[in-house]
């Protein structure tokens, strides 16, 4: 399968929601009124694209002087051109440019950060990187499991703490190792307890203060992974980590397992912060860097 038919497939939840929706809006010509213009964003919210951003889009194509009538591939041209206007200031792969490059990983449990962790460092071995992961979270003990997993799949280095040490030592620890083998990548997992806030507040914190004092420019890359089924709190858990740490960069997981996929568009809109990937599925190539030209054309099954 292409790269474009395997983001069409990861989105295809999404994309039928949406390509159908405005269809149904737009069945035979019709004249763009108000009533037309509240029902598709009505569609866009639900989305979970979010009210400003919906209603920006609207604001636009409002502005667009169109023939009396329109059809429905009229306005998804349009809407395409829309999503990908708000998407390319902000879509950026992540770029490796220290070394070692030490890229910290944040998210709530369950939103499959340990997973995305495993893909970047698959992804890295085989760009023939040097890759070291760093088990920070060190009171569940299943993340430290699997990242031993994704350790042994990959051939990467792994620095693990006995459960309920301290995470910041053990991301000095780490840290200092890579320094002194000259590796390439440092990839390091932290806790995603949201429901404790305070404990969690100073635990990331104190991390990203003593990555600092080994090297003053690092962590070169804090990545915030938010689970796409999730909708709407997805919004609200970027809000609570920024408070925590200076979140530099996000990828996007469940895409496949959702018609939600406008979350990635709102936060986009809404936050203006780096989109490095997005998570279309179980396997490892299902880890997609993409363009916005490819998300807003796989959202409408164009190619």
């Amino acid at each position: 399968m292409s790269l474009f038919g395997n983001l069409y497939k990861g989105l295809l939840k999404t994309s039928s929601r949406f390509s159908d929706g405005v269809k149904s809006i737009f069945s035979g010509k019709k004249k763009l009124d108000q009533s037309l213009l509240d029902e598709l964003e009505e569609l866009l919210i639900s989305m979970d694209i979010g009210h400003k951003t919906s209603k920006l889009i609207i604001d636009r194509l409002t502005s667009i002087k169109f023939d009396k009538e329109v059809e429905h591939n009229i306005i998804s041209q349009q809407l395409m051109n829309e999503i990908e206007a708000i998407l390319s200031p902000v879509v950026q792969p992540l770029i490796l440019n220290k070394k070692p490059h030490i890229i910290m990983v944040c998210g709530v449990n369950g939103n499959g950060k340990t997973t995305t962790i495993g893909k970047l460092a698959y992804k890295y071995k085989e760009m023939g990187k040097s890759v070291m992961l760093v088990a920070c979270d060190t009171f569940r003990a299943a993340a430290s499991e699997q990242l031993n997993i994704w350790a042994e799949r990959s051939d990467c280095l792994i620095v693990t703490g006995e459960y309920g040490s301290d995470s910041a030592s053990v991301a000095y620890r780490a840290v200092s190792q890579a320094i002194k083998d000259n590796v390439d990548v440092v990839l390091i997992d932290t806790a995603g307890r949201l429901q404790n806030n305070v404990n969690l507040m100073e635990e990331l914190s104190k991390i990203y203060r003593t990555i600092k004092k080994l090297d003053d420019t690092a962590p070169h890359d804090v990545i915030l992974v938010l689970d796409a089924t999730t909708g709407q709190n997805a919004y609200s858990q970027l809000e609570a980590f920024s408070k925590m740490v200076n979140v530099t960069g996000l990828i996007v997981t469940k895409l496949d397992g959702t018609a939600k996929g406008g979350v990635v568009i709102g936060l986009a809109e809404a936050y203006k912060i780096k989109l490095h990937a997005i998570g279309i599925g179980e396997n490892i190539e299902d880890l997609r860097e993409f363009t916005s030209k490819e998300f807003a054309e796989a959202l409408f099954n164009c190619n």
